[in-house]
């Protein structure tokens, strides 16, 4: 089934992890997908293993946080495939230093809006107007449980809320284009950074495990709901903001031990 046929999907962050997985799901689904990451060498094989299984790829060493490097990696990817339909902004991520509003330093708090909220903000810029021109399209914006929910990780929680605004207002902007733009909150996803941590920080894992009453999810688990919102069979919803969380959310409470790791 190739519910993306003569779709292009411009994907950040997709090196590795979530994003490399969306990009190979997005592929085989009939999508050409512009692999934008500022790791080349992970970028290149995501590129590579898309390209072995038949699909169209390229990579773009792409920094979010720099204004021309995005709008360099946006114009490349109209050149090669001559137009854009979907925007998945998945480039992002927490600093383990991180912490309380009056613990963490500015560098993390700058660094982590630059990355997670200014990056998403300069993909859209960007991209969308490609969209506008279409008269359509889908952009996928990535929050985080984080987003939904207190923690102790200020910087990367007042980013990733931030996300869930500029989704909604953004949603409400571009709708009479025909421009779907939804989010996603995934909850504990096991990628490879993640699965190193669990190695080192066991006690994270026994914490975190009773609040996600399925289990933990896998990349491919956030790349699913991801490929619904971009196709057509997602035409009528946008401003939403979608939980893939294994029910993280809806439990209602944090426990003592979650507001206080990595203290």
């Amino acid at each position: 089934m190739e519910r993306l046929k003569d779709k292009v999907a411009f994907i950040t962050g997709s090196s590795t992890g979530i994003g490399r997985a969306s990009a190979i799901l997005f592929a085989s689904e009939g999508a050409k997908v512009a692999v934008a990451d500022i790791d080349q060498s992970g970028g290149e094989e995501t590129a590579k293993i898309i390209s072995q299984s038949g699909g169209k790829a390229i990579y773009l060493k792409t920094d979010v946080t720099d204004p021309e490097s995005v709008k360099d990696a946006v114009q490349e990817t109209i050149n090669k495939f001559s137009k854009l339909d979907i925007i998945y902004n998945n480039a992002g991520g927490s600093l383990t230093d991180d912490g309380a509003v009056t613990e963490v330093s500015i560098e993390v708090w700058q660094k982590t809006h630059s990355v997670d909220l200014f990056g998403t903000f300069l993909c859209c810029k960007y991209g969308i107007p490609h969209l506008i021109k279409n008269r359509s399209g889908s952009v996928i914006l990535t929050s985080s449980i984080a987003g939904l929910r207190g923690w102790k990780r200020s910087a990367y929680t007042a980013a990733k809320g931030g996300i869930i605004s500029l989704t909604r207002v953004m949603a409400v902007d571009y709708a009479r284009y025909n421009i779907r733009v939804n989010c996603i909150c995934p909850g504990l996803t096991i990628t490879e950074r993640v699965g190193k941590r669990f190695k080192t920080n066991p006690v994270t894992a026994e914490t975190l495990g009773p609040l996600h009453l399925l289990g933990f999810a896998e990349p491919m688990d956030i790349s699913y709901a991801a490929l619904y919102l971009a196709s057509d069979e997602s035409k009528i919803i946008t401003g939403s903001i979608l939980s893939v969380d294994s029910g993280y959310a809806a439990i209602g409470r944090i426990d003592k031990e979650d507001i206080l790791e990595n203290k």
